[in-house]
């Protein structure tokens, strides 16, 4: 009988040091909480600008956007990188802390990476949530270094014009006198200010090169002074070649000694042979490509899930207590009836 007694003060004394210990721990015994949403992040858009450009690199501003809903995300990180489209090195590497997001909208990501102004790259997206990729996109941008440093910008560039149609030279000439079979050519150059404001004080570099050997037979450098918006100028000059060749009359304007223009116009001056405009020149400008999407499969939206019993203590632990405290008692019951 004192060992039945002793065996059931043990099991009580067991019993009561549990229920005391789920009660102080905070929330043990907390009703289940209905409002842990997962988080959804999306990279919807990537526009890509240039913010800077100077002689030998190029800033390009991204801005990234990401749409949310469902439960905050948190943590979240943007990196940027830009690689080169040739070697395929990363060039540059950046990365914004946006903190956590919450609520159904749609958050922008600026930042800046700056590039050699050469070639071009590929631009890579990636959005991470509490340290995990949940994101990734792509673009691509080439031909860096059609964009125009800034200083050599210029709101003043060489007219063109149209005929019925048929295009017109900017650089036009007229053949003003032959001697010792040299040619006197009197050349027009007709120029815009096509801006708000009057110009810098401009300079025309005019140059007549040889269409075969390259060679430049005459040039001359005229002052243009400053042009009123809107207007155009007409500035004159002369140029002596050797007769029976042809020739490209190469236009330069230049602002403090900085080419902000060119342009190439046809002399012909063999009696067979003739040039064409553009026949041996190409341009190319600046590309962005499509946002090419690189992303995991559209995730459904989850319903909110409840945390159930056996995820914490809550009532697991009160269960519990009354199951040992019930075995307890059966057991002391059977030795007894022994």
């Amino acid at each position: 009988m004192r060992r039945e007694t002793l065996l059931t003060g043990g099991v009580v004394v067991v019993v009561l040091t549990m229920l005391i210990g789920a009660t102080a721990v905070p929330g043990a015994l907390s009703e289940p909480q209905d409002d842990v949403r997962e988080s959804y992040l999306d990279l919807r858009e990537t526009t890509i600008e240039p913010a800077s450009v100077d002689g030998q690199t190029v800033t390009l501003s991204i801005d990234a956007r990401l749409s949310h809903r469902g439960g905050p995300a948190e943590n979240v990180t943007v990196e940027t990188r830009a690689i080169d489209a040739d070697t395929g090195l990363v060039a540059t590497t950046t990365r914004q802390s946006v903190g956590t997001i919450e609520g159904e909208r749609e958050v922008s990501v600026r930042s800046n990476i700056t590039v050699e102004r050469a070639g071009g790259y590929r631009i890579d997206t990636i959005v991470y949530e509490d340290g995990d990729r949940v994101e990734t996109g792509q673009q691509s941008v080439q031909n860096v270094d059609a964009l125009t440093p800034a200083y050599a910008r210029s709101s003043v560039t060489f007219q063109r014009f149209e005929n019925a149609g048929v295009p017109l030279d900017s650089i036009t000439y007229r053949i003003d006198g032959v001697s010792d079979n040299r040619t006197t050519l009197n050349v027009s150059v007709y120029v815009t200010n096509a801006g708000n404001d009057p110009s810098d004080d401009l300079s025309l570099r005019l140059r007549a090169r040889q269409a075969d050997s390259n060679v430049i037979a005459d040039e001359s450098t005229v002052r243009v002074g400053q042009i009123r918006p809107g207007r155009t100028e007409i500035v004159r000059t002369q140029l002596t070649v050797p007769d029976g060749y042809n020739y490209w009359l190469d236009g330069m304007l230049l602002s403090d000694g900085v080419i902000v223009g060119t342009e190439s116009s046809p002399a012909n001056l063999h009696p067979t042979e003739r040039l064409q405009e553009n026949e041996t020149r190409q341009e190319v400008g600046f590309q962005s490509s499509d946002f090419e999407r690189d992303r995991p499969e559209e995730r459904e939206m989850d319903e909110p899930r409840q945390t159930m019993a056996e995820e914490g203590p809550g009532f697991t632990a009160l269960a519990g207590l009354i199951a040992v405290l019930a075995s307890a008692l059966l057991i002391a019951r059977r030795q007894t009836n022994e």
